[in-house]
């Protein structure tokens, strides 16, 4: 999906906040959750989420979606990740 499309898409499902995060190479963020929903487009690099569901790989032009208060790890690739995330 493009950055112009999936910042349309975000608007279009409530998405009113929409930023671009930026992680160092092979860094990590232990288990946490956000009180926001989140819904995210990797614009450059992989990241790895874990959930209790499952955990997942992620790299460029994936989407990624978080629920509000869903507990998650964060695990970044050896470039690091940058994504583009709509939070509501």
């Amino acid at each position: 999906m493009e950055r112009d499309e999936f910042i349309d898409a975000l608007k279009r499902e409530g998405f009113a906040e929409v930023v671009t995060v930026m992680r160092d190479p092979n860094g990590t963020l232990d288990d946490h959750a956000h009180p926001f929903e989140a819904k995210a487009l990797v614009l450059h690099g992989e990241l790895t989420i874990r959930t209790a569901a499952a955990e997942n790989l992620y790299k460029t032009g994936d989407v990624f979606h978080l629920q509000a208060n869903e507990s998650h790890s964060e695990r970044f690739g050896p470039d690091g990740v940058q994504y583009l995330v709509g939070r509501k």
